[in-house]
Formats: structure tokens, C-alpha cells, sequence
């Protein structure tokens, strides 16, 4: 893992937000204008969930790390302005989830974020 030519993004601080307790870190690297895009079961390509801006990320967020499980990164590259990782997921009672996501970057900040993720069924 490294830190894109030119770019303040840092994906140690990627891990460190993801595997983090708190939404903080995570949060830190977006900018105020970010927009995320989820594909999943209930938000298919065609009508993905849309979040526009940090408040409705954060609270995304909040939601999340509210919840008893684990999270990490598996992997992440980082090229120019677009960065590519995978987020593992474990629920205390054992279910797992699979996130993948494409960012695009600017002044070191995420600006765009489209994620897939998959749950067991």
C-alpha cells in the first residue's frame, strides 16, 4: 500500500479508517462534495443508493460502526487521481460481507465512490 504520485491520499490512513472503531479517520478522507454509489441486492445497478455529501455519509458511516462486527481492508491500489480496494466484513454472529469499490480522488480527498458489496445469504 502507498501514497498516490502527487496526491495527499494515503491508503495507510485508508486502513487505519476502515479497521478503525469510529467513522473518523474513514470520514477524514472524503471531501464535502462526495457523492458514493452502492450496488448490493436491494440497490441494483439500475437504481443504486445514491449519498451526496459528508452529512449523508457520515451517517451512513455512523450506521455502520455502530454495528458489532469487524471490518479491514484486503487490498488497495492507488493510481493518479483513482484509487481501487476491497473491505472484508465480519458480523459477531459470523455472517460476512464483501465490499469492492473504485474511487476517484481529488486534492487527495474522495470525491466519487462507487461500492458493490455482497452479503451471505
Amino acid at each position: 500500500m502507498g501514497t498516490a504520485t502527487g496526491s495527499a491520499f494515503d491508503s495507510e490512513t485508508l486502513r487505519r479508517g476502515i479497521e478503525g472503531q469510529t467513522p473518523a479517520t474513514l470520514l477524514s478522507l472524503y471531501a464535502d462534495d462526495a457523492e458514493i454509489r452502492v450496488v448490493d441486492r436491494n440497490t441494483q445497478p439500475s437504481h443504486p443508493a445514491v449519498l451526496h455529501g459528508r452529512d449523508e455519509i457520515a451517517a451512513m458511516l455512523e450506521d455502520v460502526y455502530s454495528r458489532d462486527m469487524s471490518h479491514r481492508l484486503e487490498d488497495c491500489v492507488v493510481q493518479g487521481d483513482h484509487a481501487a480496494f476491497s473491505e472484508s466484513c465480519e458480523y459477531a454472529d459470523g455472517v460476512r460481507v464483501l465490499s469492492e469499490s473504485m474511487i476517484t480522488l481529488r486534492d487527495g480527498k474522495i470525491v466519487g465512490q462507487t461500492m458493490i458489496q455482497a452479503w451471505d445469504e
